[in-house]
């Protein structure tokens, strides 16, 4: 190449530290402005979910049947009168009683016992409800931060093309390259459009399926925080903690509901007493009060006694229930802590594979500077570097929604 074409070619080129730019920023790639806190949605999603909100009033009535529980049976009244009059002097006239039932000692107490321990069965599931509200909740938070990250990507990366693209333009005019080159490099800006164009349809959907998360009427975005960085060092587990879970202390309040009506039912088979007066009108003789009293027995209590060996079927189901949930909740916390590590790994090694490639593209662009690019290499490099990137994206949104996961099963408050 002879000195004036070379300085020719040189002066018209656009200049190189422009891309340098471009690459540098799509690997340390930051949000102006300041997000809300994730902690923030939490909040305003346990205060208005309806699950939650059904839940609490599911606990209000089971709290209102202790009331109930309290009170006595309905006092009975019954009376009758003779409209023609008799001939017998000391024939009725008419007849007026009351009768209050009476449960055996203890009975009361008993049922209220009972409504009580349905009553904490339920506090527990509104503690169960509000730890899947706020791991849905930041599982769709991390989801908008994914989306909105990789159309972040995507746009710089369209940008960077497009430089790329002149420069392609520049050497096409010069001899020095294809139209080719150009023509792939406007393709591959095409598919970022359309990857761009997809992930604002996703972005809707994720943004509408959170706000209906808080249970907000109007669909509102939803400021994201600027960037997510993972610990240095995870914090160490304490998988013993676990038995502490609500899904397993659910099992415990339920054990207590068949002990108390276990209780209930013995006080049940007892005898029931009533007591009562009965006011009689007679004819042509003075009027009687006569006080009354009534005795219920169970004689056939077949039926107390097959609730007795239902109860302690219950107990011994419930126990194989709390193990197998015991498990799988093992299972889960474990599953997600792999899951987790996984990210991690993922991210250390796309960061590598980030740096390598604005390594290699580097290089490219001194040689673009002697006039010798290879525009097939830099569109092969811009691919590799994309994927990396977005790879790096979907490792730490994947390390957060395993976190959510995590913090679900050891979230201690």
């Amino acid at each position: 190449m002879n000195s004036t074409f070379k300085t020719t070619f040189l002066s018209r080129k656009p200049k190189f530290w422009m891309v340098r730019i471009f690459l540098f920023s799509l690997i340390f790639l930051s949000w102006t402005g300041q997000g809300q806190q994730l902690e923030t949605f939490i909040v305003e999603a346990i205060k208005n979910n309806p699950n939650i909100q059904a839940v609490i009033k599911q606990h209000a009535i089971a709290t209102e049947k202790v009331s109930e529980s309290n009170s006595l049976p309905d006092t009975q009244f019954s009376g009758g009168y003779t409209l023609s009059k008799a001939e017998m002097p000391m024939m009725q006239q008419g007849e007026f009683s009351m009768m209050q039932m009476l449960p055996w000692f203890g009975t009361i107490s008993a049922r209220s016992k009972y409504a009580t321990a349905m009553a904490d069965v339920d506090f527990v599931e509104i503690e169960i409800a509000k730890r899947k509200i706020a791991m849905a909740v930041s599982q769709s938070y991390f989801r908008l931060y994914e989306i909105a990250r990789k159309q972040q990507v995507l746009d710089s990366n369209i940008q960077l093309l497009q430089v790329y693209e002149r420069l392609a333009l520049t050497s096409v005019e010069v001899g020095q390259a294809s139209a080719v080159s150009v023509l792939r490099l406007q393709m591959r800006q095409n598919d970022l459009i359309e990857q761009k164009l997809r992930l604002q349809q996703d972005y809707s959907a994720a943004l509408t399926a959170t706000n209906k998360i808080m249970n907000r009427e109007e669909v509102t975005d939803i400021a994201i925080r600027d960037s997510l960085t993972i610990p240095e060092k995870e914090t160490e587990i304490d998988f013993s903690q676990l038995k502490l879970h609500p899904e397993i202390t659910k099992y415990n309040e339920l054990n207590e509901v068949v002990s108390q009506a276990d209780i209930l039912n013995k006080k049940e088979s007892a005898p029931d007493f009533g007591i009562g007066v009965q006011y009689m009108l007679l004819n042509e003789a003075p009027n009687m009060l006569m006080p009354m009293a009534t005795i219920s027995i169970p004689i056939f209590n077949k039926k107390y006694k097959s609730v007795a060996r239902q109860n302690k079927l219950k107990y011994e189901e419930l126990e194989i229930q709390k193990q197998a949930s015991e498990n799988l909740l093992m299972t889960q916390l474990q599953t997600a802590i792999k899951s987790r590590n996984a990210a991690r790994i993922s991210l250390e090694t796309q960061d590598k594979n980030i740096k390598q490639a604005q390594h290699a593209n580097e290089i490219l662009l001194k040689n673009y500077e002697t006039g010798t690019i290879n525009f097939n290499e830099v569109l092969d490099v811009q691919e590799l570097q994309l994927k990396f990137q977005i790879s790096r994206i979907e490792a730490i949104a994947a390390y957060f929604k395993q976190t959510s996961i995590i913090n679900y099963f050891t979230d201690k408050n």
